[in-house]
């Protein structure tokens, strides 16, 4: 029973923490070193045009090994989400912007039980469909400062959280706090702050944090380390430039009176650590946004957890793969007819 419920509530963590983690938002804190003073420097800033949408598709692809009470459960994720990104008004350096998702697609296996589901299809089968069917449609209109490259508001959670809770209400409180308003500001920035607000030369570097506050869940505070590599292909020719990404992850167990809040069970304590966090970022100068990004981290260390009062020591291994695709069509496959 233990281990069941267990699982049960990293399952459901695992569809939402996978909508998040793979998009933290990045704060800019300094750059780290100087290129070389010969090498031509070039600016990577984002254009926006009225009206005209553009898309992304993400995909977050984890493998993950625990070991509770003796037993060995292996999960595997595959998680897509489909967005699109429609500016909608400009007003000095600030634009609106509406962000939809619009398809979302899960593959999931967890110990030799699997659950799909796709957002174009039809999913009898899938115990959580209602769930992952209320994050289709959900829609939000951010207000992005393009100096900054910060999300200074950000309408539409009220609308979004109604939907989670319909689908699912036993995770109102969970959801409540997870989603806050803040939370959701820092999930959209990350599309947009990859880039230096400054003109950079091939070879110079500069970092970025994060913290992402997910209450029962814990902290995840990133560190990003990015360099320009230059373009690819013919210097004054190319439109795609390459920016290398290196990050730290440290994990930060919830704090006294947090930890249970809408989970079946209380992470205690945590001892994580991130390894062999690199990255890739591919810009296009012309248009002005990514192009495609792929980010890896393996993750290992263990965690103290309490069902009704029983304490276990749950040791866990995972590896995270994550792409970012940006297209001017449409990537939701459609059916056939």
């Amino acid at each position: 029973m233990f281990s069941r419920r267990l699982l049960a509530g990293l399952l459901v963590l695992g569809a939402v923490v996978g909508m998040a983690v793979p998009v933290i938002a990045q704060k800019e804190k300094k750059e780290k070193k100087e290129a070389p003073k010969d090498s031509p420097k070039v600016t990577l800033a984002w254009k926006f045009e009225k009206n005209k949408e553009f898309f992304q598709k993400m995909t977050t692809e984890t493998k993950q090994t625990m070991k509770v009470m003796g037993n060995t459960v292996t999960q595997t994720q595959k998680q897509t989400f489909y967005f699109s990104w429609k500016p909608i008004e400009q007003t000095g350096d600030k634009w609106t912007i509406e962000q939809k998702i619009i398809g979302v697609a899960m593959d999931i296996d967890i110990g030799g039980s699997k659950i799909t589901y796709d957002s174009k299809k039809e999913n009898t089968n899938n115990p959580l469909a209602e769930f992952f069917k209320a994050l289709e449609g959900a829609t939000f209109t951010i207000t992005l400062n393009t100096k900054s490259l910060k999300v200074d508001s950000l309408k539409g959670r009220d609308e979004f959280l109604k939907k989670l809770v319909q689908a699912n209400p036993q995770m109102k409180p969970l959801l409540d706090t997870i989603l806050s308003e803040e939370a959701l500001k820092e999930m959209a920035e990350p599309t947009f702050a990859v880039v230096s607000p400054d003109a950079v030369a091939k070879g110079k570097s500069w970092t970025k944090t994060t913290t992402l506050d997910m209450g029962p869940i814990g902290k995840y505070k990133n560190g990003y380390t990015y360099t320009y590599e230059g373009p690819e292909g013919k210097e004054d020719k190319s439109k795609l430039h390459k920016i290398k990404v290196d990050t730290t992850l440290t994990y930060t167990a919830p704090t006294e009176g947090t930890e249970s809040r809408g989970l079946p069970f209380k992470i205690k304590s945590a001892s994580l650590k991130s390894k062999n966090a690199t990255g890739a970022i591919v810009f296009n100068q012309e248009r002005g946004r990514v192009e495609s990004s792929e980010m890896s981290l393996e993750l290992d260390g263990t965690l103290q957890i309490e069902i009704g009062g029983q304490t276990t020591t749950v040791t866990l291994e995972q590896t995270q793969k994550s792409t970012v695709e940006t297209t001017d069509a449409n990537p939701v496959p459609q059916p056939k007819s």
